[in-house]
């Protein structure tokens, strides 16, 4: 299968069938596998053979799910893992030793801040963050010791865009990685190896399922970056179970037409928000008044599916208009068929202090929306309600 487009890699890339000629891929549920003799057993264990040896290592049903996501980013090689967070913090811990640094972006997901702030600094490895529109400070940040410069593009949860290229510049020319977490856009509506970066990471509960179902992660980027990965994660056991790596590569196939749908709906949402008298700034890429609009449209395929807004009167006003709605679910979660609302002041990012939530765009009445494939009008009928409650 050679096809350039996305739309085919994602339905056409598979496992080879067995003796049964199965038009759609197996699921494999077997925890090990068996050698035809001693000597297969360890040449296989010697690494002379590229082979499944143990689910831990490797699946048939991860090798597809990581396949695909590898042709859809461009990448050479990836792994996969049993959550995002398993994701970004097995890639991390594989490549960093002790007193190296991390550059990364103020804006990211909470998970990941407390990752860096409270865990990594436990084998001396720390961080310096640079806001949204502190790019021209990145380089001041930039040490003897660091390693890794980080991103989120679009962000969590204020939707902003980074300039992927000039991060992946900067990087380079200080022999530095370039990390993104490309959750948000998903490889349909950016590919950030083609700005530069060295390793993307997914969180594939989000989009990539799309429908709420399982958990997983993946990385993806280079083949040296991603042994360290695998050598990593192989002995500390983050694997993707064989089941969510079968959901998760079925969820490929229809990702490109869900992303369509969900970004056309969640413009008129945006657009919608923006006329609202309760309704402060809405942010969302590829609105004309977005920060970002111009390079968002460079970067970017479409807008994406999460839309940001600040609804007058603080938390108390978000909490209430939580409180309000009735149609969308109130949940954590994103990238669902189920258009989901959240209030990430006083859950996804209550852990951090005041300041820094501020620092990262997150205020008392900042709502997050992550549009699903509900009809729009119903979608904006209910959040037209809750505003006016």
């Amino acid at each position: 299968m050679n096809s350039k487009h996305i739309e085919t890699q994602a339905i056409r890339t598979q496992i080879d069938r067995t003796q049964f000629l199965e038009h759609s891929s197996p699921l494999y549920l077997t925890s090990s596998y068996v050698f035809e003799d001693a000597e297969d057993m360890r040449a296989s264990f010697a690494d002379e053979k590229e082979r499944n040896i143990y689910s831990r290592y490797s699946n048939p049903n991860t090798s597809e799910f990581v396949e695909k996501v590898c042709l859809m980013e461009g990448a050479e090689r990836g792994y996969a893992f049993a959550s995002g967070m398993s994701a970004v913090f097995s890639t991390f811990a594989a490549l960093l030793s002790s007193e190296d640094h991390i550059v990364s972006c103020r804006s990211i997901f909470g998970s990941t801040q407390t990752l860096f702030n409270n865990i990594l600094p436990k084998w001396n490895i720390s961080t310096s963050y640079f806001k949204i529109d502190e790019l021209d400070n990145i380089e001041s940040l930039i040490q003897p010791n660091t390693k890794v410069i980080y991103a989120e593009s679009p962000t969590n949860p204020a939707v902003d865009i980074l300039d992927l290229k000039r991060l992946g510049d900067l990087a380079k020319k200080h022999n530095i990685l370039f990390i993104v977490d490309n959750c948000f856009a998903t490889p349909y509506l950016q590919q950030p190896i083609k700005f530069g970066a060295d390793l993307v990471i997914h969180s594939a509960t989000k989009l990539m399922d799309g429908q709420g179902r399982v958990l997983g992660g993946v990385t993806v980027g280079t083949v040296n970056l991603i042994q360290k990965i695998y050598l990593f994660s192989r002995n500390t056991g983050p694997a993707l179970s064989p089941f969510n790596a079968w959901v998760l590569s079925k969820s490929l196939e229809t990702l490109p037409v869900r992303i369509d749908r969900h970004c056309d709906s969640a413009l008129k949402v945006a657009e919608f928000l923006e006329s609202h008298d309760n309704v402060n700034f809405v942010k969302y890429p590829f609105l004309k008044s977005h920060p970002q609009y111009d390079l968002a449209k460079q970067q970017m395929k479409l807008g994406g599916s999460i839309v940001a807004f600040e609804v007058k009167g603080g938390i108390e006003a978000g909490r209430k208009f939580l409180n309000s709605i009735k149609l969308l679910s109130l949940s954590a979660n994103l990238g669902d068929t189920r258009s989901i609302v959240t209030h990430p002041a006083s859950t996804t990012h209550a852990k951090l202090t005041e300041d820094v939530r501020l620092e990262t765009g997150i205020t008392g009445g900042l709502i997050r929306v992550s549009i699903g494939l509900e009809h729009p009008e119903d979608i904006i009928n209910d959040l037209k309600q809750a505003l006016e409650n």
